[in-house]
């Protein structure tokens, strides 16, 4: 009784049902090219070159190339562009954001033995924010032939009309929450009024041509503390070592409207609906990182690392409402409001995503110039959720295994000095996670940059963009109609550097 009356006070209801599904693992599993602007300028190929504080995310051996002690950070502000194409229309949706992108710094400790191989040791701590979730997509057409209907449909046929017309929205688990809100908001109807009955039809008229918006408004970010220790063998070798804390919080805002121009008869149909959904997810997660430089001549330099899994704790958050719009000839409107003004606070979970393993090469032109190349490798198709015995996780896991591919990237960047001044460029190509190449498609980037030398001071700019399709349904189940995105992101970032 006392748990009953704190959730009806505090409007939360926790739930050891399950909402989640692969967009939320790919959130996660997936990595963006963030850190400073150097490397950003340079496509991110540092895996074997080192000596720049977001090397470290790629090869945690980065950090002994350094000669001096350096701490700096980096300011980017973020350009998203979506182009949204659903059934031929088209719209555009913009978001603008700016952050601390990176913070950190090195500290080298010489070793001043002559008779030992081992000349020095650093240690080095960076934060570099993986993700920037802030983005904003709408998406509006006319469906010649699928309404909403059918999402409330797939998640009632099968739950008895009891449970909806007798429960509260509090009490169900997720799949009947969305049956509960398409019965109460008269979208579909039960074929027998009998408390057994288990099949539904639709309240909406067939006939197709129904208007469609879809609005997805998200903020947050995925941050990374990297606390890293390196060394250096003759300086010919570089080993180095990253224990990573991952920190993420993320919000997801999604309004979906329909109506329909069906003619009106004596009973009343669904002629309009808005179903409005908010998420909320954080959590934590561990990673670490493993690499190996090698100064093979004085101009060719090889690198390897391995990243492992990253292991977060995710709790989620989620609430609902849908109000519908019945009219019938010669009668007024009726609006149906279902708000249960309760949000859903589901057991904590976990999840696991891939590892990664990179490959590096560079050539440095003496002091003059330099061209770097990363190769790196990653089986999308090993992301679980846990724990796997759970029979909801197990059925997305092997839907992910089903679906999800390896995946191939390639990094380029080139740096061309003039005494205090340097220009850099950078190319980025990775593959789609999804073996259909269209749910996700690959990704291209370009970059530039320059930086200036100081002396103990170091300024960096640089400017990227990165270009990715998508077309992913606007719900995941019984209505999987979604709008082709073409995504554009732009970043300028701003680097200052301090040697100690």
């Amino acid at each position: 009784m006392k748990k009953y009356l704190f959730l009806l006070l505090t409007g939360f209801t926790f739930s050891a049902a399950q909402s989640q599904e692969i967009t939320d693992a790919m959130r996660y599993a997936q990595d963006n090219l963030n850190g400073t602007a150097r490397f950003r300028a340079m496509g991110g190929a540092f895996g074997a070159l080192g000596g720049d504080l977001s090397s470290l995310n790629i090869n945690p051996a980065g950090s002994a190339v350094f000669s001096n002690n350096q701490i700096g950070a980096t300011l980017s502000s973020y350009n998203t562009k979506n182009n949204s194409n659903y059934f031929g229309s088209t719209t555009t949706d913009k978001n603008n954001s700016f952050d601390l992108n990176q913070a950190g710094g090195v500290f080298v400790f010489k070793n001043h033995d002559p008779n030992s191989n081992w000349k020095k040791f650093s240690l080095g701590v960076n934060y570099d924010n993986v993700n920037n979730y802030n983005n904003s997509i709408f998406s509006t057409g006319t469906n010649p032939t699928n309404s909403v209907d059918g999402y409330f449909l797939s998640y009632a046929n099968g739950v008895p009309l009891s449970d909806l017309r007798d429960s509260s929205y509090g009490s169900l688990n997720h799949g009947a929450q969305q049956a509960f809100l398409g019965y109460q908001g008269y979208v579909i109807n039960p074929e027998s009024t009998n408390s057994n009955n288990t099949q539904y039809t639709s309240n909406v008229p067939a006939g197709g041509n129904y208007y469609q918006e879809n609005t997805i408004s998200t903020n947050g970010y995925n941050g990374k503390l990297s606390f890293n220790a390196a060394t250096s063998y003759k300086d010919k070798l570089y080993i180095g070592l990253n224990l990573n804390s991952h920190f993420t919080d993320y919000r997801q805002s999604t309004s979906f409207y329909e109506d329909n121009s069906a003619p009106l008869t004596t009973d009343y149909t669904i002629t309009r609906l808005r179903f409005d959904n908010e998420l909320y997810t954080y959590g934590t997660g561990f990673s670490f990182q493993i690499g190996a430089i090698a100064k093979v001549t004085n101009e060719v330099r090889l690198g390897l690392a391995y990243e492992s899994s990253t292991w977060y704790h995710l709790s989620d958050e989620f609430s609902q409402k849908l109000v519908a719009v019945s009219s019938a000839a010669n009668l007024p409107d009726t609006n149906d409001v279902v708000d249960p003004q309760i949000t859903n606070v589901y057991a904590p979970y976990k999840l696991q995503t891939p590892s990664k393993l990179t490959g590096s090469f560079a050539y440095v032109f003496g002091k003059s110039a330099l061209i770097s190349i990363d190769y790196a490798m990653k089986d999308y198709s090993n992301t679980k959720f846990k724990p796997e015995n759970d029979s909801y996780f197990r059925d997305v896991n092997s839907y992910m295994n089903s679906v999800l591919n390896k995946t191939n990237e390639v990094r380029v960047g080139a740096e061309y000095k003039i005494e205090q001044l340097s220009l850099r460029a950078g190319y980025r190509y990775e593959q789609s996670p999804y073996k259909n190449k269209t749910t996700v498609g690959d990704l291209t980037g370009y970059s530039g940059g320059l930086g200036y030398n100081f002396g103990s001071t170091k300024v960096d700019l640089s400017y990227s963009t990165a270009k990715r399709n998508s077309q992913q349904g606007f719900f995941s189940q019984g209505f999987t109609d979604g709008a082709k995105i073409n995504t554009m992101n732009n970043n300028v970032s701003l680097t200052l550097l301090f040697e100690l």
